[in-house]
């Protein structure tokens, strides 16, 4: 098995209701993302996937939360966007991206030094 890895932000606010503290007010992290993907197979030049690409598809997933109000944004409109559930998000829409055998295996997701969440999208894809 491979794995591939990239790093990527996005600056982004947003709030979460029901929260009883700080958190509850409007506030903005710059968000780290990292993202790993994994494949049983290497290419015909020997890579799981360019790492230009990979980092392309990453990207294009986070411009669409890039400096936007995360609670008016699809789906966090309807739910809140802790920092689990946008990493959860952004491995939902890489796997949507990604073609053959390459697949997400996590997704971890910072808002701020020292402070993550992590998706494992391969223990979710076993569990179904």
């Amino acid at each position: 098995m491979y794995e591939l890895a990239v790093e990527a932000e996005f600056a982004a606010a947003h709030r979460l209701n029901g929260y009883k503290g700080a958190c509850e007010r409007l506030h903005g992290h710059n968000w780290r993302v990292v993202a790993v993907v994994r494949s049983t197979e290497l290419n015909d030049l020997g890579m799981v996937l360019d790492f230009k690409d990979l980092r392309a598809h990453v990207e294009a997933v986070l411009d669409r939360l890039d400096h936007t109000y995360l609670n008016e944004v699809p789906p966090f409109d309807e739910q809140n966007p802790t920092t689990e559930r946008i990493a959860r998000h952004v491995a939902e829409a890489l796997a949507e991206r990604l073609t053959g055998p390459v697949a997400v295996d996590r997704v971890q997701v910072w808002e701020s030094q020292g402070s993550y969440a992590t998706y494992l999208a391969r223990e979710a894809a076993r569990r179904r």
